[in-house]
């Protein structure tokens, strides 16, 4: 592994990592917020998935969610949205490819030799984190924004036991029902749709729900809700009487001044989880 940078922030640190990937097959790179109380051992850790054409590097310079970190003794990840390189398969457009990786695991050509981003989420980045930096695996918490919140929703539904709490700003909800996600979905997964439902937030809750506190915030004023359709997941939620809440802004748009706006409320949802 390799420091890319690091840099003091609200009496912790604020790193930028590289690592070479096996599953994708490139270099990938990940922030990681500490806060001071990790100098004395190992803390809770919050995931943080970006949305469509961010890095690990958005959420980490917009959110503000270092402050709140701090106060709260979490440490916060920020990885990378895709594997990327000269050798790793892209598209001109900006939802497929490089920077949209959608957190799945690629079967078809030409994605499936870097596209691993599910397994690189949940397997092979937390063997490096959890062996490199003093963090609590038995304490995580995660969250997103818009397609990070389409990842966050699903992984935490599919790995029981393993999240304390989940959270999302903006989140794809139903992707297997939108052109965000169902062009992704074809061209990563195949044509065979039922591959795709381990993917859909919706059907997720549907089948399964979740085994913790969740908290979804979605703004009225959002220019992307028909591809969101947030209607889908919240309608799931009560059909399936899941514990949570589901929030609708007033006013607010899909933007980083929305998540910025409510990461402070996000960080104390989580933070409670985390230390009960």
């Amino acid at each position: 592994m390799k420091t890319v940078s690091e840099s003091r922030a609200f009496g912790g640190v604020q790193g930028v990592y590289s690592h070479p990937s096996a599953l994708c097959d490139c270099d990938m790179t990940f922030g990681l917020f500490l806060p001071e109380q990790a100098e004395d051992g190992p803390v809770p850790l919050l995931w943080y998935l970006s949305g469509l054409t961010c890095t690990h590097q958005n959420a980490m310079d917009k959110s503000g969610a270092q402050r709140w970190a701090a106060e709260a003794g979490i440490g916060i990840v920020f990885p990378d949205t895709s594997p990327r390189g000269a050798g790793v398969a892209d598209d001109a457009a900006f939802d497929l490819g490089q920077g949209a990786g959608f957190y799945v695991n690629a079967t078809e050509d030409p994605w499936e030799p870097h596209f691993q981003m599910w397994d690189y989420i949940t397997d092979e980045l937390p063997d490096v984190l959890f062996s490199a930096f003093p963090l609590a695996e038995v304490a995580q918490g995660i969250t997103g924004h818009s397609m990070g919140g389409h990842g966050a929703l699903t992984i935490a539904m599919s790995f029981p036991g393993r999240f304390r709490s989940v959270s999302a700003f903006a989140p794809i909800c139903n992707p297997t029902a939108s052109d965000w996600g169902r062009k992704q979905f074809s061209a990563y997964l195949g044509k065979d749709e039922s591959a795709w439902a381990a993917y859909d937030a919706t059907l997720l809750m549907r089948k399964r729900g979740f085994d913790g506190p969740m908290l979804i915030d979605q703004g009225t004023a959002d220019q992307f809700l028909d591809l969101l359709k947030p209607e889908a997941l919240a309608e799931a939620m009560a059909a399936r009487r899941q514990g949570g809440s589901f929030r609708m802004q007033k006013g607010y748009d899909h933007s980083y001044f929305f998540v910025s706006t409510f990461m402070e409320e996000h960080v104390a949802f989580h933070a409670a989880a985390l230390h009960a």
